[in-house]
């Protein structure tokens, strides 16, 4: 938000001007000026909190609160000066008095006192309550808050920049309903300060007229009650405008539109209910005594607004059944969709029954949330995964889901209909049904969807069903990224990498290596991880190792090779690399037992012997994991393919690294040895 030079200054300057006001004397023609501009500026705050879509769009009220309080107490003090020094504070105080009291003291005092329980009985207290309540609540739902942006940015539903940005945004929510919490009570204090300065102004101004002035008692009590209440009215206007400006804000939901548009929006929603107040309105126009003709006038108001809800709802109709004809209109050949059953889908969601509402709710949208997930998996690893086909199956018991690849079930998992799926360890008292995430193995409760606020106070992670979806196909993408990744996905990424590095793909493709013998290369880097963004790097890479020999393993550890920088610095965290090493007899004991396969490079070592690496892997992966850490396996470059498939047998999923790797300059990491792993009883970190 863009804004002029001096408007920076203005705030600073207005702050030292009311401090000003406090102690220096002003004439009546400026307190006349800043009478009214205390007014516009405090209908101004008010309009502009009407018109914000949420609280924080007017994040800076709680300090505009502030200065607009100082102000107003300030010209108190200036006003009370100049009514009590000289028995005339200006045109504004003097018009405001003669209007309002209008020959009558009692009206002028009990119109004040009205103003002021209106503002400080209802307006203020109540927003006190909800600032105090809307902070409390702010605060506590802050971490699930937090934990549930993690668990979409994990599933792939948003960014990183748009996890950073929902991050700030809760951050500053809580900010603002603690400013507000606090800032309430400004409103409370000015209402309390004006009784007490009006009370003041009226005692000592008639003290001053007949002590000093030598006035009659009826002349100063009318003198200076005039005056008083003058002044109280045209600064309690001001305040009664802040404290409703107050209320507003804190009693706001989570909308994006202004409160006009909320609120003609929701009031118009139901036509019955309009036509039921046009019909109350005209019954109440026929009590004896009533105004007839004003009820009736109410009444035709309410009949038209209802017919023009009426005609909404009939064009909103008309449009859904346009749209749901336009897509009956598909081509329903069946020998053509008999061709399409009959293929198998790359990647496929099947659906029980009861879960078709997660593809139609938009409160869910499933679609919405895949589209964002294969942008943030080709963001990641560098490929695009196929489009996800997604069908209802029979078969399915109800409040269940199946990821398919390639036709076979690569995971299954629940998402029951009006539930929520509740993570933590204090979710016991909970009611809900216990289950186990699909992807982590975490103890949870799918609850009610009700009780989602609830949960998050009590300190419980609260996904939605979609998320939990998601989440699991985001893992089986990664796991099968290998499968997925098609020879026509190569071609395109060939063709793309062409028009911007054309020389790395001529001396590639198709002579020495063919797009099959590429794929198998690519495939292999995706079953660790490892992202293809960088593809010409990859391309060079092969394209040298290629002239030499064109063994797929020594094609793998050349292109490994040439991304060296960028596997390290994935696997560590704030620039350090937290390593497990092989002890340096058992690495030279595996090196002796080499031997190439056809499949690759092995390790042949007795199995005992075997078992007892990958159970000291384990128990140092699982400390490490405890203390806060997610180590890597880093040994020779000529050992790092055979031990990776080693503990791939074994089911031991540790990311394994050479040494060359670990160490690239280019990576520029701290490298923290965490452990070592030995063929005997497992080490201690």
């Amino acid at each position: 938000m863009k804004t002029f030079p001096a408007a920076k200054l203005a705030v600073p300057l207005g702050v030292v001007g009311i401090i000003l006001l406090l102690v220096v004397p002003i004439p009546a023609g400026l307190l006349d000026v800043l009478l009214v501009c205390s007014v516009l500026f405090s209908l101004l705050i008010l309009l502009t909190s009407m018109f914000a879509a949420k609280p924080l769009d007017f994040s800076v009220f709680p300090s505009l609160l502030l200065v607009a309080t100082l102000f107003r107490l300030g010209l108190n003090v200036a006003s009370t000066r100049l009514v009590l020094g000289n028995g005339h504070a200006g045109q504004v105080i003097d018009a405001m008095g003669q209007v309002t009291v209008g020959g009558n003291l009692i009206i002028g005092l009990v119109i004040f006192l009205i103003l002021v329980v209106i503002q400080f009985v209802v307006v203020t207290k109540g927003a006190e309550r909800v600032a105090e309540v809307g902070a409390r609540f702010a605060l506590d739902a802050m971490p699930g808050k937090q934990m549930a942006i993690d668990a979409d940015l994990n599933a792939g539903t948003i960014t990183e920049s748009q996890a950073r940005e929902r991050r700030a945004e809760v951050a500053a929510e809580s900010d603002f309903y603690g400013a507000m919490d606090g800032a309430s009570k400004f409103v409370k204090g000015d209402a309390i300060a004006g009784i007490v300065i009006i009370v003041i102004n009226l005692v000592g101004g008639i003290a001053i007229g007949m002590a000093q002035h030598g006035l009659p008692l009826m002349d100063a009590v009318n003198t200076y009650s005039l005056l008083t209440v003058g002044d109280g009215l045209v600064t309690q206007i001001p305040a009664l405008l802040m404290a409703v400006s107050t209320g507003m804000i804190v009693t706001r939901s989570a909308v994006d539109e202004d409160l006009g548009g909320t609120a003609s929006g929701q009031l118009m929603q139901s036509r019955t209910a309009l036509r039921i107040a046009a019909a109350g309105a005209v019954l109440m126009g026929l009590i004896p005594g009533m105004p007839l003709v004003l009820f009736l006038a109410v009444g035709a108001v309410l009949f038209l607004l209802s017919r023009a809800a009426g005609a909404r709802d009939a064009a909103a109709a008309a449009k859904e059944a346009a749209a749901a004809a336009e897509a009956g209109t598909a081509d329903d050949d069946p020998t053509r969709r008999l061709h399409e059953d009959m293929q198998v889908s790359p990647l496929e969601i099947l659906l029980a029954t009861d879960l078709v509402g997660l593809v139609r709710d938009p409160g869910d949208d499933l679609l919405g949330r895949i589209k964002s997930l294969r942008h943030s998996v080709a963001l990641s690893l560098g490929f695009v995964f196929p489009q996800v086909r997604t069908r209802d199956s029979a078969d399915l018991e109800p409040g269940t889901y199946a990821i398919l690849v390639g036709g076979v079930e690569a995971g299954r998992g629940q998402a029951p209909s009006g539930r929520m799926l509740a993570l933590g360890e204090d979710i016991g008292a909970l009611p809900g049904t216990p289950t186990v995430d699909p992807v982590y193995g975490l103890a949870g409760k799918w609850i009610p969807a009700e009780l989602r606020h609830s949960a998050e106070l009590s300190g419980a992670t609260v996904i939605d069903r979609a998320a939990v979806l998601i989440t699991h196909l985001h893992r089986i993408v990664i796991a099968q990224a290998p499968r997925l990744l098609t020879r026509e996905d190569v071609r395109v990424l060939t063709e793309g990498l062409k028009a911007v590095n054309a020389s790395a793909v001529e001396e590639l493709t198709p002579s020495p290596l063919s797009l099959g013998e590429v794929q198998r290369v690519l495939q292999a880097l995706l079953a660790e991880e490892v992202p293809l963004n960088d593809l010409g790097r990859i391309f060079e890479s092969l394209g040298l190792r290629a002239r030499v020999s064109t063994d797929p393993e020594g094609l793998v550890e050349a292109a490994r090779r040439g991304l060296g920088p960028v596997i390290a610095q994935r696997r560590a965290e704030d620039g350090v690399l937290d390593v497990l090493m092989l002890d340096p007899a058992l690495e030279q004991a595996m090196l002796e037992a080499l031997r190439p396969g056809e499949g690759g490079s092995r390790i042949v070592l007795p199995p005992e012997s075997v078992e007892r690496i990958a159970g000291s892997l384990r128990e140092l992966t699982a400390k490490a994991g405890a203390a806060g850490t997610a180590p890597v396996l880093v040994c020779a470059p000529a050992l790092r393919p055979a031990v990776h498939r080693l503990l791939a047998e074994q089911s031991a999923e540790v990311p394994v690294l050479s040494y060359d790797e670990a160490t690239h300059p280019g990576a520029q990491l701290r490298v923290r040895t965490v452990g070592v792993v030995r063929d005997a009883q497992p080490a201690r970190i």
